[in-house]
């Protein structure tokens, strides 16, 4: 009897261990996928987990493929899903910055598909705000919330008074948070390209020559994965347009 207990609560260990092991190799799977820009299969492969990681992984893959890769209407619908997804990685733990992260990345990405004011009307930049506040809330050291918290109030300045009266966003706020994402990760390709975007704008006296500093710092960096790769891609487009006077 006592052997053969043993023996049960050794096969019920192996299933546990064989289980773990399976989800470790599949969220390895998810991130391989999507370093190599396989980033359908990336989001497909992190959905199946049904975890936090999952769900914010999969919101971002298919964000970055909107974004990146489709066209034309098809643009909306994966913006959609990576709404839903982004959502679903908060209510599977709302412990976890980054879940809140990629939720706030994926309904910035559709509101540029239904225009900003249509996306003032509907709520989106208070949502995104939000999604913002509680990623920095857990992770006040969150570098990626925080160029994105520096996109937001930089966009919500440009939108006019009656955004920034509603929302509160504004230019000093914007620079606040660009710089603190630049003081954590003064290497990170992301951060460099959206506040060399927005500089000129933030700075109207040394903006402009800041940013072509900032862009160039960002060309010289390799790209670490296929979404960095993308990411330089643009770098590289910002700064032609830099040197050539846009």
């Amino acid at each position: 009897m006592m052997l053969a207990r043993i023996a049960r609560l050794a096969t019920v260990g192996a299933l546990v261990l064989l289980a773990v092991g399976a989800n470790a190799q599949s969220i390895d799977d998810a991130r391989i996928a999507f370093e190599e820009g396989r980033f359908l299969e990336a989001a497909d492969l992190a959905e199946a987990l049904g975890t936090s990681v999952g769900y914010a992984l999969a919101a971002q893959s298919l964000a970055v493929h909107g974004h990146y890769v489709a066209t034309g209407d098809d643009r909306k619908g994966f913006f959609e899903r990576a709404m839903k997804l982004g959502e679903e990685a908060v209510r599977a733990d709302s412990t976890n910055q980054e879940a809140y992260y990629q939720s706030a990345h994926a309904v910035g990405r559709y509101s540029l598909t239904v225009g900003r004011f249509t996306a003032l009307r509907r709520g989106l930049a208070g949502r995104v705000r939000g999604l913002l506040e509680s990623a920095l809330a857990i992770d006040p050291d969150f570098a990626e919330a925080h160029m994105a918290f520096g996109s937001w109030h930089a966009g919500i300045a440009r939108a006019g008074r009656v955004a920034r009266f509603l929302y509160k966003g504004n230019r000093e706020s914007a620079v606040f948070h660009y710089e603190r994402a630049l003081e954590l990760a003064p290497d990170l390709m992301i951060v460099l390209l959206e506040y060399a975007l927005n500089l000129p704008d933030l700075d109207r006296e040394g903006g402009r020559e800041r940013a072509g500093e900032l862009l160039s710092k960002a060309a010289g960096l390799p790209a670490r994965d296929a979404f960095e790769a993308l990411i330089h891609q643009d770098v590289l487009e910002a700064l032609a347009e830099h040197e050539n006077g846009g």
